[in-house]
């Protein structure tokens, strides 16, 4: 087989431009959206919960984050002119744009702000940064050398080292019980419900049965908010006035953009994209479809091209940057199915259940402990696999002085905000995020530094093979 058109041989039963049996297409959708649904939603009732919206605005922020899935799934897949890679590649939220989600909408209400104008400043600051994505799709090859898999690495172990603050919050009820009533965060209860999600999610994921450990999460969420609504601690009330069917409204919070977060906005963009180009690539090769050669990079600038303009067009109707998902791989090559059709059927689902209220409402409600259980795994996971991706190349001296100095920096300013305390507050903004501080550090380092060292050095410093 030529190299420059590499394939692997698989044994899919379905290749991706065939078309399954009605039947089948759907019940191979339904395996997906078992997959994905906690992924895209969990992004939406965090940063809901970390802003202390109210229930209506929670519920209605999720129902978009799943129709705006929807129809970037269709883009994705079916390929709009250059847009899209046409491989049978889901996109959802993003966890990337989370913690700066969340900075964006404090400073937002910290500064007297709505919390309709917070969600306003989110997504104007999101729309107005996704053509940085955009304009890398056309310079794949370039990027990949600036991006390397250690630079992507401490980025993503930085972003779920920062959520696990997050994780843990929500373990203790939320960060409105901590600011408001401290003397009950942290009680029996919410650390018991948290508890019980946290074993259940464990057992799954260990079970030998491979349909329970890719729902291990969902059936974590369910067994935990099912003992939490027999505690009286679901507040099914507050969703009870719910709109049956609701239409996406665009803009439906304003425009608004805080310009001093636009260029960590930028970055994310930026790492995102390099993470897209793993997911597609194995996406590709999953499929039993080219990894190398011209229809490769075709396909790999389309879909990162789809990411920007699906996360623009995400931020217009109300909901957070989406990226393709990795998780979707998995199901491929379980069920054999590689059928770009199939996503036609995921996309639809989405973009059904995102224009029904009741089922963003139902998780507007879920408990902070309850979520917690579920997110404290989920962002370590996170953070575990920023250290996979540095794990792929050998760490050299150099490797080391990079982590180095990013992890320090990046955590440093989280740490000690005070370090920043002199600072204009536009480089407060910009440099008081980790992900941010550390992820320019990393890439600073990663071009000025020197690839190799005098002979001497080489191989005789314990730390080159570190």
């Amino acid at each position: 087989m030529s190299d420059t058109n590499r394939k692997i041989a698989t044994d899919m039963i379905y290749r991706l431009n065939d078309k399954p049996p009605v039947a089948q297409s759907f019940f191979a959708a339904l395996q997906h959206m078992m997959a994905i649904f906690i992924g895209i939603i969990t992004p939406p009732v965090v940063i809901g919960g970390a802003l202390g919206l109210t229930p209506d605005l929670k519920a209605f922020i999720i129902s978009m984050a799943l129709f705006a899935s929807g129809i970037s799934t269709f883009i994705q897949i079916k390929k709009i002119g250059p847009i899209g890679s046409g491989l049978l590649s889901i996109q959802g939220t993003s966890f990337t744009f989370l913690t700066l989600s969340i900075g964006i909408g404090l400073s937002v209400l910290a500064g007297g702000g709505t919390q309709e104008q917070a969600l306003g400043t989110i997504f104007g600051v999101c729309i107005i940064a996704s053509p940085v994505e955009m304009i890398f799709s056309r310079f794949i090859p370039l990027l990949k050398k600036i991006i390397t898999p250690l630079v992507s690495g401490i980025v993503v172990t930085l972003i779920g080292m920062s959520l696990i603050k997050v994780g843990i919050t929500d373990i203790g009820g939320g960060q409105w019980l901590l600011d408001n009533k401290p003397e009950l965060f942290a009680n029996p209860v919410n650390l018991m419900l948290a508890g019980i999600v946290l074993v259940v999610v464990i057992l799954f994921n260990r079970s030998s049965n491979k349909w329970f450990r890719m729902g291990a999460v969902v059936f974590g969420l369910v067994v935990g908010y099912t003992v939490a609504a027999f505690m009286g601690k679901v507040n099914f009330s507050s969703i009870s006035t719910l709109k049956i069917i609701t239409a996406p409204i665009p803009f439906r919070f304003g425009f608004h953009i805080a310009w001093g977060y636009v260029i960590p906005m930028a970055l994310l963009y930026l790492i995102t994209t390099v993470e897209s180009i793993g997911d597609l690539t194995a996406t590709s090769m999953i499929s039993g479809e080219p990894f190398e050669g011209d229809l490769y990079i075709k396909r790999i600038s389309g879909g990162v091209l789809g990411d920007g303009v699906n996360s623009a067009i995400a931020g217009i109707f109300n909901s957070f940057p989406n990226t393709t998902f990795s998780q979707n791989n998995g199901v491929i090559q379980m069920t054999g199915v590689a059928s770009r059709y199939v996503g036609y059927w995921i996309a639809g689902l989405l973009v059904l259940m995102g224009m029904f209220p009741i089922v963003g409402g139902l998780f507007s409600v879920i408990p902070n402990s309850v979520l917690g259980g579920a997110t404290i795994i989920m962002f370590g996971t996170v953070a575990a696999s920023g250290i996979r991706i540095i794990a792929t190349n050998t760490i050299n001296r150099r490797g080391v002085l990079i982590m180095a100095l990013s992890f320090g920096l990046g955590l440093g300013v989280v740490f000690v905000p005070q370090i920043l305390s002199h600072a204009p507050s536009i480089i407060k903004q910009i440099f008081g995020s980790a992900i941010t501080t550390g992820g320019l550090t990393a890439i600073f380092l990663n071009i000025v530094l020197p690839r190799s060292f005098h002979k001497q050095e080489v191989g005789h410093d314990p730390m080159d093979n570190a």
